[in-house]
């Protein structure tokens, strides 16, 4: 099994949020897709004997695509790997990209899921933030998708200063009158060399308040519980049947390979990115060869890996695993240093598995760090 992730590397406009790679100018569009092919067939045989059942177009804003592109990377994978009868194709999209017309076409080709980036259905929210479509495109986005397409997942973003906790809630229930089925939800951070960071600095906007994240994470939680989700992953809530196949892969080590500007390789413990510079990324396919750095994992990146994914979701970590695969050396450490998160009850073990508990979820990035082999 094995997934391919395509980076749409464009946008019309910058979130202030954001520090993803993208570009908001489309001049050299149509040249960094072609690249982008090349690179899918240079690369066909890092997937050797693998099947492809994921395929996910991430960004950027994937839905600036059209359907003749979408449909001929799609021709471009199948004719240089093997792929499963029904892949999970998940297509990333803003709102205000999704018309019927366009929903109709998605519909009809092997597309099966689309990720839609809502954020807020709060008019001022979209807006401090800087997004490109309005809370009524939102809206009218979701009536539409509904019709056509069975599963959809939807961004939400707490933790931002003004929206109170009953604003919070709305903006769940809103999903869940939608009968939306997954729910990626996350806090507003501050990334360096964002809009968003120098709003601070500047004290234009006011600072993130961590208490107020962790309101909204909870009710996050106790909401979603109420209506039927499962919190497989800090961030993602999903009902029955409605789990990413794609990110669930890449949080239980699964092989996939990422294609265009910054995007990342997981392959035989060996990790990959490409470039985050559509000239220099475009200049190398155009010469036959690959901007990309490589770098083999050591056994100790591979159990803080575990450690990280493992702590983040339902599946936990197997301390037999742990044993087995680490030996043990790793074991004992981690036996060691858990200790003292159990007397906190951040984490309990059940049947050999390590969870965080509920008290501990939000803090699971933090449990996982002090439990790294250093």
């Amino acid at each position: 099994m094995a997934g391919i992730y395509i980076h749409i590397p464009f946008c019309k406009q910058a979130c202030h949020y954001c520090d993803f790679h993208f570009s908001t100018s489309l001049k050299y569009k149509r040249e960094v897709l072609k690249a982008m092919h090349k690179e899918l067939q240079l690369r066909a045989e890092e997937l050797k004997g693998e099947i492809v059942e994921t395929i996910y177009f991430g960004g950027g804003t994937p839905s600036l695509l059209s359907i003749s592109e979408i449909e001929s990377f799609l021709a471009c994978i199948s004719k240089n790997f093997k792929v499963s009868k029904h892949p999970e194709i998940t297509l990333e999209a803003n709102p205000d990209d999704l018309n019927e017309e366009k929903i109709k076409a998605l519909s009809l080709t092997r597309v099966n899921r689309l990720s839609i980036g809502i954020q807020s259905f709060f008019e001022e929210d979209l807006k401090m933030m800087n997004r490109a479509h309005s809370a009524q495109e939102s809206e009218k986005c979701l009536a539409i998708a509904t019709k056509y397409f069975d599963l959809i997942t939807i961004d939400l973003i707490y933790g931002v200063p003004g929206l109170t906790n009953e604003r919070w809630k709305q903006n769940l229930q809103k999903a869940f009158d939608y009968k939306i089925a997954h729910i990626s939800s996350y806090a507003l951070t501050v990334e360096e060399k964002t809009a968003l960071a120098s709003f601070i600095k500047n004290k234009t906007y006011p600072s993130l308040d961590e208490n107020l994240a962790l309101e909204h994470f909870n009710t996050l939680v106790s909401e979603t519980e109420k209506n039927g989700f499962e919190q497989y992953e800090i961030s993602n809530f999903a009902k029955k049947g409605a789990y990413s196949k794609h990110n669930t892969a890449y949080w239980q080590g699964v092989a996939y390979l990422g294609v265009g500007p910054s995007a990342h390789s997981f392959i035989k413990n060996r990790r990959a990115w490409n470039i985050a510079n559509n000239a220099k990324y475009l200049r190398a396919l155009q010469q036959n060869t690959l901007a990309l750095e490589i770098e083999d994992l050591s056994l100790t990146d591979r159990y803080n890996e575990y450690i990280m994914t493992g702590l983040r979701t339902v599946f936990g970590v197997s301390l037999e695993n742990v044993k087995n695969r680490f030996g043990e050396k790793y074991f004992e450490y981690l036996q060691e240093g858990v200790a003292v998160f159990l007397r906190e009850e951040t984490v309990v073990v059940e049947e050999g598995i390590l969870k965080t508990t509920q008290k501990g979820k939000f803090l699971a990035d933090g449990i996982a760090a002090e439990l790294f082999y250093v």
